[in-house]
């Protein structure tokens, strides 16, 4: 693929003033590349942060990598470790792990594509019309609105050879299989690119979570004897907010929504949901933090 010139590809990103000092997570693959290379380019002052989880034999070099790419284009680096074990729920651990070490407000490389895939993995999770809505804090994902092909090709053009991380083909992971072969699918099936499409439907989506979520904008939702007066839809509404906002942006399931229902009405004293949280009620409250 021809590349697109940086000053189209900036056109469609949505960074901050020029001169805003920020903070780019850069794994060294060409999504997060690309995403270092366009902060510089739009006139910030920028901070790399690479996190190694240790997975890989040799990954420490990867941090120093990136330090030299960053301090090419002159922007600072910071390389912390997370170290993480191969094993079960190594996708949501590993998260968690890098985000206690970055700070908060972090930009990502996110783009259409992950958008694309996080709605159907969302939609596969039972996460209703806020999962629908696809990746959380949109403001700190500037390049939701370019294609990872784009990306790929403003490394090649530049001449920077990006990471390639194997855990992005590893099958064991839904949302490499849903990369690899159900977008691929939906494409033969409906003869058209899938992934703008459920881009613009995550947008519709996001428009209707803004809605709803005005329904219930002066609820607490930890106060028992609030929620006591409204219908369960609305307290659903309510509870599925709050949820989010504690997981950092990841709507829950609609199995954990309603295992905290049942907290809320009172038909069980506390539950776990997905993301590793308990919610418990105590002295007509709610409250949630990691098990």
């Amino acid at each position: 693929m021809a590349g697109v010139p940086v000053v189209e590809l900036l056109e469609r990103c949505r960074f901050p003033p020029p001169g805003t000092e920020v903070d780019c997570a850069v794994s060294g693959g060409p999504d997060s590349t690309a995403l270092l290379v366009l902060a510089v380019e739009a006139g910030l002052v920028v901070t790399a942060w690479h996190v190694d989880h240790g997975l890989r034999s040799g990954s420490s070099a990867e941090g120093a990598m990136v330090a030299r790419l960053a301090a090419g284009l002159g922007a600072t680096a910071r390389c912390m470790e997370a170290t993480v074990d191969d094993g079960p729920n190594l996708e949501a651990r590993a998260r968690d792990a890098r985000r206690a070490v970055l700070p908060p407000g972090v930009l990502t490389g996110h783009t259409a594509d992950d958008q694309a895939e996080t709605v159907l993995v969302n939609l596969l999770r039972g996460a209703g019309v806020p999962g629908a809505a696809g990746i959380g804090s949109p403001e700190r994902r500037p390049l939701l609105a370019l294609r990872r092909r784009e990306t790929r090709a403003l490394c090649e053009d530049l001449g920077i050879q990006p990471l390639a991380d194997p855990m992005n083909d590893d099958p064991r992971f839904v949302r490499n299989r849903i990369r690899h072969e159900v977008l691929p699918l939906l494409a033969d099936v409906s003869g058209r690119d899938p992934i703008p499409l459920l881009a613009r439907h995550a947008m519709r989506a996001a428009e209707a979570t803004h809605l709803l979520s005005g329904l219930v904008a002066d609820v607490d939702p930890t106060d028992v004897r609030a929620l006591a007066e409204l219908p369960d839809d609305l307290v659903r509404l309510a509870l599925r907010g709050w949820l989010t906002r504690g997981a950092d942006g990841l709507p829950p399931d609609s199995a954990s929504v309603e295992r905290v229902l049942d907290v809320a009405r009172g038909r069980i004293r506390a539950t776990e949901v997905v993301g590793g949280y308990r919610v418990v009620r105590s002295a007509g409250r709610l409250s949630h933090g990691h098990r």
